[in-house]
């Protein structure tokens, strides 16, 4: 078997534990893998996902704080036939009851509390579920999820739920005869996992990303843009549940080459790692991760003749500030999705600074993409605004159970719209502008308005919510909500804000609120471009460039 042999990814694990079996696969701050390591483990899970009973196609989440586990998890979970539903661990009950039960998941892996740090997964599944049974060691049962069976407790055991320690004999049972027929049961057009991201609807949508997809956009990042070898040390921070996280630990399974991950996210931990480590790739995505990071007293410790390559999105003012710190290493700009298993487009770093600070790039190899009126959907001339559409092998294969919505998002020559306004230049590279959604980027994270207003609204005094962005110095943009309230009741700003706070995700929690009695409308709807114009003024006024931080309690 080659490298390009490998169509799943249980095939791409498979070839680097028989071609590098001794090679280090991942570094966390606390625990590393060598490939044979990584290998053993995920057979183990694979057995125990089996001897569960899960068929090929059910859905298994995992809800955990960022560490080793989410991604062994998953590759095992992968490797039973099942689809992996990784879960947002910054979500509250509220969100949380939306994707467990929509996605229909058959099982879930999570963890009780066990630091300061990350959230107390098991009792807010509770607070999701009031039905779920006291005693979840065994098979479940639960009127409000009818589909889920087991509730597995993963790096420690909790009390209530399946420790892993019989789970761990659950899989002795199963042969490995019984686990070679699964693996070989696996397609590469088969989903592989559903990923969970906001719309604009108030309900979340799971993109459905096969090993085809996610495999043909990990090679093209590889072998065409980032140009990784075994020799690399390729660093990340983002989430190990974001498309991202993700993506970025399957290309270097392809590449072969480590890597390195902070766990949660600690600025202390980075430098530590760029040192000891020796990076040569950082991948922060976002400005707001890897700003910390260069303004640390240990940065100039970092070799900076290693570091050849920063991948990171933000203005072009910020990138170009970005890239006066970094002497011997090129800094990348890109257009991601999860829809498209996370680069669509990326820059080359033998690009000139202007196009790789001023474009995304060229899409990847085998995408096509296209900029449409967004109302007619007609193609338009290079160099105009309008809505990006792409196809191609990297694509996702739809929304899980939405028929309505995938029946809307695709055109007669399967082309995805996505909603996003953006621009291609005469030589065919991308830039975004805006989106055409009603979305913000709040630090990296989507954050649908309507999810948020869903949440205000069960405030008994609030009637009507709108939720838009606000201009934030830190985070790009920050929620502010304008509420009108219910005839004859009253509520301030802080009370609204606290009634947020966690029960939805800190991002997702208003940093403004601001009272109306009427609305500005356009026909029927409200114009928010008004209001999103309203606060941006006010703030402007007051001189107020960075919002008050917001906790979870």
């Amino acid at each position: 078997m080659t490298l390009v042999d490998a169509k799943t990814l249980n095939e791409l694990i498979a070839f680097r534990a028989a071609e590098n079996a001794d090679d280090v696969a991942l570094i966390f701050p606390d625990k590393s893998y060598r490939y044979a390591e990584l290998s053993d483990e995920v057979d183990e899970i694979a057995r125990g996902v089996v001897g569960l009973g899960i068929k090929p196609g059910d859905r298994v989440g995992y809800f955990l704080s960022d560490g080793p586990s989410s991604l062994v998890l998953l590759f095992g979970i992968l490797r039973a036939g099942a689809i992996v539903v990784p879960i947002n661990n910054r979500f509250k009950a509220f969100e949380l009851s939306k994707v467990v039960a929509q996605s229909g998941m058959v099982a879930l892996f999570t963890m009780p509390q066990t630091s300061a740090v990350g959230s107390d997964y098991v009792s807010l599944l509770r607070q999701a579920f009031p039905g779920l049974p006291a005693d979840a060691s065994a098979e479940i049962r639960c009127q409000e999820l009818p589909n889920l069976r087991y509730i597995i407790s993963w790096d420690n055991d909790s009390a209530s739920l399946m420790p892993r320690s019989d789970f761990k004999v659950i899989a002795k049972g199963v042969s490995e005869k019984k686990l070679t027929a699964r693996c070989a049961e696996i397609a590469p057009t088969d989903t592989a996992l559903i990923k969970y991201t906001s719309g604009t609807t108030g309900s979340p949508k799971g993109a459905m990303l096969s090993h085809a997809s996610v495999l043909g956009a990990a090679r093209g990042s590889v072998e065409e843009r980032l140009y990784l070898t075994p020799d690399d040390r390729l660093w990340s921070a983002l989430p190990l549940f974001h498309i991202g996280g993700v993506a970025f630990a399957i290309a270097c399974l392809w590449a072969g080459c480590p890597y390195v991950h902070t766990g949660f996210f600690d600025p202390d931990v980075a430098l530590q790692q760029l040192i000891e480590h020796k990076v040569t790739v950082t991948l922060p995505a976002f400005e707001t991760i890897w700003l910390p990071v260069v303004d640390h007293p240990r940065w100039p410790e970092v070799d900076q003749t290693k570091l050849r390559i920063v991948a990171c999105v933000g203005t072009e003012q910020r990138l170009r500030d970005i890239q006066s710190r970094h002497p011997d290493a090129v800094v990348m700009s890109c257009y991601g999705q999860t829809e498209a298993c996370g680069y669509l487009s990326l820059t080359r770093p033998d690009d000139s600074l202007e196009v790789r600070i001023t474009t995304g790039g060229h899409p990847l190899p085998g995408m096509e993409a296209k900029i449409v009126d967004p109302q007619t959907w007609e193609e338009i001339p290079r160099n105009t605004l309008g809505e990006i559409c792409y196809r191609g092998p990297n694509a996702f294969d739809g929304y899980f159970d939405a028929p309505e919505v995938n029946s809307a998002s695709w055109d007669k020559d399967g082309y995805f719209h996505t909603g996003d306004l953006g621009l291609m230049d005469e030589e065919g590279r991308l830039t975004f502008r805006d989106r055409i959604k009603d979305m913000l980027k709040v630090g990296g994270e989507n954050v649908a308005a309507a999810e948020v207003e869903d949440y205000l609204i069960s405030h008994p005094a609030v009637r009507v919510a709108q939720v838009v962005s606000a201009p934030d110095q830190r985070y790009v943009e920050v929620p502010a909500a304008f509420v009108e309230c219910e005839p004859g009741t009253s509520v301030s700003e802080a009370e609204l804000i606290d009634f947020c706070r966690g029960k939805i995700a800190t991002f997702r929690v208003p940093r403004y609120v601001r009272f109306v009695k009427e609305w500005p409308m356009s026909g029927t709807k409200i114009k928010k471009f008004e209001l999103r114009e309203r606060i941006a003024e006010e703030l402007e006024n007051t001189g107020i460039k960075q919002a008050p931080k917001v906790s979870s309690a």
